[in-house]
C-alpha cells in the first residue's frame, strides 16, 4: 500500500499522497478568455510549475509528475509548438536556482529525441544539475502518452527474453520497472473541468484517487493544492479490500 504522510497545517491535519500526478490543463482557454495568444496561458502555467513544485515539496509530496506536452500536442499550430519546445528554457532559466535552494530534483518521462536539439540539452543540463538533490522529484512528462510507455515496455521485455537475459515469466512490479513512470500515484488531480485521463499513466492510476477541478492550471494555486489534498484525506482507500 503507497505510503501517505501525515503533517500538519494551519487548516488541520493532511494526509500527504506520496506521489500525485496532475494534468496541467486550460491554459489555452484561460489565455483566450482574457483576449491573449494561448501562448500566453502557457507562460503562465509555467509559473504555476514553480508555484505548485515549492508547495508540494514544502507539504512533504515524494513525486510530483507534470504532464507537459503528450504525443497528442504535435497536432496543434505550428507557432504554438515551436513556443512550447522552447519553454522549458525559459522556465529553467528562471527558476532553477529555485528548485536547486529548495533540494527539488528534476527527472522526464517520455521521448525527447522529436524535440529539438537545444531543448534536449536544456532538459538534461537540468536533470544533472539537480540529480543530487533530496527533496521532491519534479517529473515533466514531456512526449509522453501512455499507451505508446506501455508498448515501449512490452517491446523491450520481449527483447530481453529473446536475449536471454530474463526469463519468460514476469511480475506486476517487474513490468512496472519497464515504463518511463515505474510508481503508482496515489492522487490525480485534473485542472480546467474537462473529466477524463487523456492517454496519461494508464498503469499507473489503477488505485488513484481522481479529482476534477474547474480551476484553469494558470490559476491553480497553493490554495487549490490544498483544497484537493483535504480532499484526498476524506477519501476511503480500500485498494479492494475492507477495512476492519
Amino acid at each position: 500500500m503507497p505510503e501517505q504522510i501525515s503533517t500538519a497545517t494551519d487548516t488541520g491535519i493532511l494526509q500527504v499522497p506520496e506521489t500525485i500526478a496532475i494534468i496541467m490543463d486550460g491554459n489555452g482557454r484561460w489565455a483566450k478568455k482574457r483576449g491573449l495568444p494561448r501562448t500566453a496561458g502557457h507562460k503562465k502555467g509555467a509559473d504555476t510549475i514553480h508555484t505548485i513544485g515549492l508547495e508540494a515539496n514544502r507539504l512533504g509530496v515524494k513525486k510530483l509528475i507534470l504532464y507537459a506536452v503528450s504525443t497528442e500536442n504535435w497536432k496543434r499550430p505550428e507557432d504554438e509548438v515551436g513556443y512550447l519546445c522552447k519553454l522549458p528554457g525559459l522556465f529553467f532559466d528562471r527558476y532553477i536556482r529555485d528548485l536547486m535552494n529548495n533540494s527539488i530534483r528534476v527527472t522526464f518521462a517520455g521521448e525527447l529525441e522529436r524535440f529539438p536539439e537545444s531543448t534536449q540539452k536544456v532538459i538534461r543540463k537540468a536533470v544533472q544539475q539537480t540529480e543530487a538533490n533530496t527533496g521532491l522529484e519534479l517529473c515533466i512528462a514531456i512526449n509522453y502518452g501512455s499507451r505508446r510507455e506501455l508498448l515501449l515496455a512490452a517491446r523491450q521485455y520481449a527483447a530481453d527474453v529473446q536475449a536471454g537475459t530474463r526469463d519468460n515469466d514476469l511480475t506486476e512490479e517487474e513490468f512496472a520497472d519497464y515504463l518511463f513512470v515505474p510508481e503508482n500515484v496515489d492522487l490525480l488531480i485534473r485542472t480546467s473541468g474537462e473529466e477524463r485521463i487523456s492517454n496519461f499513466l494508464l498503469w499507473q492510476l489503477a488505485y488513484s484517487e481522481l479529482i476534477f477541478t474547474p480551476t484553469a492550471w494558470p490559476d491553480f494555486d497553493e490554495n487549490r493544492l490544498r483544497e484537493c489534498l483535504e480532499e484526498f484525506s476524506r477519501r476511503d482507500r480500500r485498494f479492494g479490500g475492507i477495512k476492519a
